[in-house]
């Protein structure tokens, strides 16, 4: 035990600095964020003793809400002001995150990778750059569902489908875009794979019970499943089937001043289509996965990690609400499977995690990019990864014959 703590008390101590570093950058305002119209009010409601109001204000990731709501309470015993509850609510996500570098550190560890990929591994689980407006938009939720999901993936690859199982159902219970772990976990599961699935469910219900208790939770959800013409963003693939409206207006009609610049408005059919299908398309995919592995073909390491970021990154493109933090469950999925089943640095995670902070936060308007550039430009980086995944996933050996293919014919005499 104790040489156990030796080992890991560098990492422990690293990712606690940069614990307090993302923290002390990012959860300094939630005034006009997501979590001030959100969040905050079902949280106030929550300290004021209102149980009912709590619910029944929660937004439809009320089940987050629901598991971080000691840690808000835990704010009355300092007398903490609206600051303090805002940063309460992030701590555990913060915590989560810094649990999965510490233990992947060890895991690289032991797997003989260098220092400098453990330390590359360990500042992209702690201190991402898409942390950084993951939180300050007030959704930490986001870092907390990517923990928990690979998790649950990790604890299937280990043999340990019960706990497998309860880490899948609060990731469920988190968010819904978690129910796309479902089918990594049951590739990753040799048996008992029942035992897996009934104690998602058993642990998911309980999260979420008070919630459809109080009403409002399968309405909420539904219109977040069904609905996108509240929100359609450039950083997508439906962006060119929408029509052009040249101001954006908020939900009282008005004219949001500073965005008079081209805009899209998104299509009818694309709020009942794409969220139903991003977690529809899964099905087959897992299902490839599987039918290939009792074929007996060659399949790559960490097939249910990478088959996990490739699920994440698909949910990213076909999503019309694609902001920022959506990024971050794909970038954390792709690290883990990178530090674990490649023998070097994350490098694919680490340039991915630049380029998302990049498109996101400097590819604007104010930085000369019209919406259409930026979805240009966003498709251009995203549809080639979602294609390399894929390859990387359902034919591995490909590119190596690709390269032996082309060796060979460059050393072959010319003919004649």
């Amino acid at each position: 035990m104790r040489s156990r703590v030796r080992e890991n008390l560098p990492a422990a101590l690293g990712a606690s600095l940069g614990l307090l570093i993302v923290g002390w950058l990012s959860l300094t305002n939630w005034a006009w964020t997501d979590y001030d119209t959100e969040t905050r009010p079902a949280f106030d409601a929550l300290l004021h003793g209102h149980l009912l109001g709590f619910l029944q204000l929660a937004p439809a990731y009320g089940g987050s809400l629901i598991m971080r709501a000691p840690f808000v309470l835990a704010t009355k015993l300092w007398h903490g002001g609206e600051l303090s509850t805002f940063r309460a609510a992030a701590a555990p996500c913060l915590v989560a995150s810094a649990v999965l570098g510490v233990w992947l550190v060890a895991r690289m560890r032991g797997l003989g990778q260098s220092r400098q990929a453990r330390a590359i591994a360990l500042f992209l689980c702690v201190a991402n750059p898409v942390v950084l407006p993951t939180l300050e938009s007030g959704h930490p939720e986001e870092l907390l569902g990517a923990t928990l999901c690979l998790g649950a993936v990790l604890l299937a690859m280990g043999r340990r489908p019960l706990w497998s199982g309860v880490l899948l159902g609060l990731a469920i219970a988190n968010k819904e875009w978690a129910l796309l772990a479902v089918g990594p976990v049951l590739i990753a599961l040799p048996e008992r794979r029942l035992q897996a699935m009934l104690s998602a469910a058993a642990v998911a219900t309980a999260v979420l019970a008070p919630l459809a208790l109080a009403g409002g939770l399968v309405s909420q959800v539904h219109v977040a499943a069904t609905q996108a013409n509240v929100i359609f963003n450039p950083w997508q693939v439906w962006w060119f089937f929408g029509t052009h409206a040249h101001v954006i207006r908020d939900s009282s009609g008005h004219v949001i001043p500073g965005h008079l610049w081209a805009n899209r408005v998104s299509p009818s059919w694309v709020g009942s289509l794409s969220h139903p299908l991003i977690i529809l398309a899964a099905v087959p995919l897992s299902w490839l996965c599987a039918w290939l592995r009792r074929k007996g073909s060659c399949r790559p390491g960490g097939e249910p990690l990478l088959l996990l970021a490739l699920l994440l990154l698909m949910r990213c493109v076909f999503d019309p609400w694609d902001v920022v933090y959506y990024s971050l469950p794909f970038l954390l999925a792709l690290l883990v499977w990178e530090a674990l089943a490649c023998r070097r640095p994350p490098a694919l995670a680490l340039a991915g995690s630049f380029l998302a902070w990049f498109l996101f936060e400097w590819v604007t308007p104010a930085h000369g990019f019209t919406p259409d550039g930026q979805s240009l430009l966003f498709l251009a980086c995203a549809l080639p990864a979602l294609a390399t995944l894929a390859i990387a996933l359902y034919a591995p050996g490909s590119s190596e014959r690709l390269r032996v293919a082309f060796a060979r014919r460059r050393v072959m005499p010319a003919p004649g």
